[in-house]
């Protein structure tokens, strides 16, 4: 009998696409909870995001990430594929499932590598995230937000 260890650890990646820009903008968090998620989004802020397409999550909703200047527009329910992260996890997943790491910091390094390069690629990003309803939508709103 071969013996093995399990051991589970997380990590999240908030992760913002500027698909009119082909821009990525990320930060890793320990969880999901408010607190977690506000301090993403004021990185996002403080790199010049101006609004986000987020899903239902609690730690999305919550009185503390309403608080930092980046509009937050929250996705209908049961929709990630509206969200254009979505597409770009899709990538990430793509390029790094299916292998085994020693920790989950081996991993969230292949994905950095990884997204990194991605990030490099502006007309890609703007394949996976730049879409017609998200422009129209974006046109719509006040030009302080809406400029990229």
């Amino acid at each position: 009998m071969q013996r093995i260890q399990m051991k589970r650890e997380w990590g999240y990646l908030g992760l913002a696409v500027d698909g009119r820009a082909g821009k990525l903008y990320w930060g890793w968090q320990s969880d999901m909870k408010k607190e977690s998620c506000a301090a993403t989004l004021e990185l996002f802020a403080q790199a010049g995001v101006a609004a986000v397409v987020w899903d239902g999550a609690k730690g999305h909703r919550a009185h503390l990430t309403k608080a930092v200047a980046v509009k937050q527009l929250i996705q209908p329910p049961y929709s990630p594929e509206l969200n254009p992260a979505e597409r770009v996890f899709e990538e990430v997943r793509r390029a790094v499932e299916g292998r085994i790491y020693s920790d989950v910091a081996q991993k969230q390094a292949a994905i950095e590598a990884f997204i990194s390069e991605l990030a490099a690629d502006s007309e890609r990003v703007r394949r996976l995230g730049g879409w017609k309803w998200i422009e129209e939508n974006l046109a719509a709103l006040p030009s302080s937000i809406a400029s990229p």
